[in-house]
């Protein structure tokens, strides 16, 4: 076994270790899911930053980069990080003050029952996909850094985070996201300190890249293209029971929109680490089959050992952080949304056991996704996609207005999944999110301008 192997799979039964020892006291669902509602603001920060700093954000962001320029950034950080300071600013403090367990709670209180267990359903492939994405990049990294074949590497890393989302609730995962946050960091900053020195610094980098590629907007897909790509991160993040779960455990509502926030803005700053590297990398002739492997190959190069291991180890943290979140979030929900309310008559202990369960189920999901995808980008674009166009709509109106009801609900969720995907698989449109948007909205207020007295 190498050094690198070794210090990665040290470090991951560190975080085990921390998560047992987190959790040793939880009793129950509430603690699992919600922490207690005990988590100050530095927790949430870190927990929305590592929770959204995934393998993408080092690995596809830093590859999109190198292959298109500064537009490769478009989405990831810019769309990314503005989309959690929007939820922070706006959405954090009025979801708190609902006393959610879940999201999906918000719906069974502004509509009904039947609406409630219809975003479980229809948010539910995305966390998977998402999860997923997480799985093949924690697989790829193993295959890397050791002798296994990818598929091997993959199905190990399944074991891995399925048994680590199961050990621990939100408090543990608060607790390890402070560590694996600082891990992301230190590791980052590190690699982009040794690309700049070798290269002369920030500034010579950046003269020697081509005007075109320092271009935010390359003009492709035009503007309808451009408002397409932004919309998917944007509303896809408002809607993500993955970053809903972070701030609901939080103490106060100032505490919950605060550290939602601020940790939009740490996503921002580090998010521009794998953007200069993508940059550097073009330069430097990091030559690669493969764009999403620019990052890791600029690690190899220019990292001694024990500072490789340390890069390594930034990136699994990434992966374990997210990945708990894609589990953890959208398990919580089919638990306490769906399989508590047919079996109310659980006690407390069944209750935490069911969610634990329910991670263990979406986790060989995640695999089976995992091992037959083919990238990591195209699952997370699939990810903030799917199912969102029309809960994006529905819970706009649920938390701002009392127009419409359950009957408005059903139709805006059904058209924006259906319309979106009809466009995008059945169609090729150029914006089909848009599209679904469109639907999800007309549709909303169509049912509940011609059927008000039935809402």
């Amino acid at each position: 076994m190498n050094g690198v192997l070794a210090g990665m799979l040290a470090y991951v039964l560190v975080q085990f270790a921390v998560g047992i020892w987190v959790s040793r006291r939880m009793a129950s669902e509430a603690d699992y899911i919600l922490a207690g509602r005990r988590l100050g603001t530095a927790l949430i920060t870190f927990s929305v930053f590592a929770t959204y700093f995934g393998a993408e954000a080092i690995v596809a962001s830093g590859g999109a980069v190198y292959d298109k320029g500064l537009a490769g950034a478009l989405v990831d950080p810019f769309g990314y990080a503005a989309a959690i300071v929007i939820v922070g600013v706006f959405f954090a403090r009025a979801l708190w003050l609902r006393g959610l367990t879940t999201f999906a709670d918000l719906f069974r209180q502004r509509y009904s029952p039947g609406v409630e267990r219809l975003v479980v359903i229809v948010l539910l492939p995305g966390s998977i996909i998402w999860a997923a994405a997480q799985v093949r990049a924690f697989g790829q990294v193993l295959s890397a850094n050791s002798s296994l074949g990818l598929a091997s590497a993959i199905t190990i890393a399944a074991v891995l985070v399925a048994a680590y989302s199961v050990v621990g609730g939100l408090l543990a995962d608060a607790v390890t996201d402070v560590v694996q946050g600082i891990a992301v960091m230190a590791g980052l900053l590190i690699l982009g300190v040794m690309v700049a020195i070798h290269m002369g610094g920030p500034t010579t980098v950046l003269a020697q890249v081509e005007p075109e590629r320092l271009k935010l907007l390359d003009g492709e897909g035009g503007a309808l293209g451009t408002i397409e790509h932004l919309a998917i991160p944007v509303c896809g993040t408002i809607v993500a029971v993955e970053l809903i779960s972070r701030f609901l455990g939080a103490r106060t509502a100032h505490v919950a929109a605060a550290g939602t926030v601020i940790g939009g803005a740490v996503y921002l700053c580090v998010g521009m680490i794998p953007v200069f590297l993508g940059l550097a990398g073009a330069k430097l002739g990091a030559e690669v089959a493969d764009a999403e492997q620019v990052v890791p190959r600029l690690a190899e190069i220019h990292l001694p050992g024990a500072l490789h291991i340390v890069f390594v180890g930034a990136v699994v943290s990434a992966i374990l952080s997210a990945v708990h979140a894609a589990l953890h979030a959208p398990a919580s929900q089919i638990s306490h949304n769906i399989i508590v309310r047919l079996l109310p008559q659980l006690p407390d202990r069944g209750r935490l056991w069911a969610v634990r369960l329910t991670v263990m189920a979406l986790s060989v999901v995640a695999f089976l996704i995992a091992i037959t995808s083919e990238g990591i980008h195209e699952l997370v674009e699939t990810a903030s996609a799917f199912g969102s166009a029309g809960v994006f709509v529905t819970a706009l109106f649920a938390l701002f207005s009392r127009f419409g009801g359950p009957r408005s609900a059903y139709v805006s969720i059904v058209a924006g999944m259906v319309v979106w995907a009809a466009g995008k698989y059945a169609l090729g449109l150029a914006a089909p999110y848009l599209l679904g948007l469109s639907a999800a909205l007309v549709g909303y207020v169509a049912v509940a301008w011609l059927k008000p007295q039935r809402d």
